[in-house]
């Protein structure tokens, strides 16, 4: 597990993810960790999730950013924009299982939370779950080396 305080994290959303969105931020500001950035939505103001989706994949793809995490309502939509980058592996989670598996099995880049169906706290859970779960390899290696088409 890498220390929190090195972990570079890029945040996006959508209107209806931006009060997780600010919640999730300060967890991860309360939990240490060394640089954050949010690629927006900056309000509660109706907006188009892919404006905020596509710069975030970008700069997760090209290597400035660690992980990612995204929130839309459904958590849906989101998930599917930035999961047209080639080099991004967004897994959509609503459990802390979830997550933690995400990232053991998936070796998963990007976390998609969908903030109408879950809680603040169990968006906590999920996301701490998440980043501190490291990737198993082995036969999961080979299984991400054909998801590319």
């Amino acid at each position: 597990m890498v220390p929190m305080s090195s972990l570079r994290i890029a945040l996006a959303s959508d209107h209806a993810g931006y009060a997780l969105k600010q919640h999730v931020i300060n967890y991860l500001q309360q939990a240490g960790v060394g640089k954050l950035h949010d690629f927006g939505c900056h309000s509660a103001e109706s907006c188009d999730y892919p404006d905020f989706a596509h710069p975030l994949a970008d700069a997760v793809e090209a290597g400035q950013y660690d992980f990612g995490i995204t929130i839309c309502g459904s958590g849906n939509g989101i998930s599917m924009t930035v999961n047209k980058h080639q080099g991004i592996r967004a897994a959509l989670c609503w459990l802390p299982e979830l997550g933690r598996l995400a990232r053991q099995h998936n070796n998963a880049n990007i976390l998609s939370l969908p903030a109408r169906f879950i809680t603040p706290d169990t968006a906590t859970d999920i996301v701490r779950d998440f980043l501190q779960a490291d990737f198993e390899g082995g036969r999961h290696q080979r299984r991400i080396d054909k998801i590319a088409r």
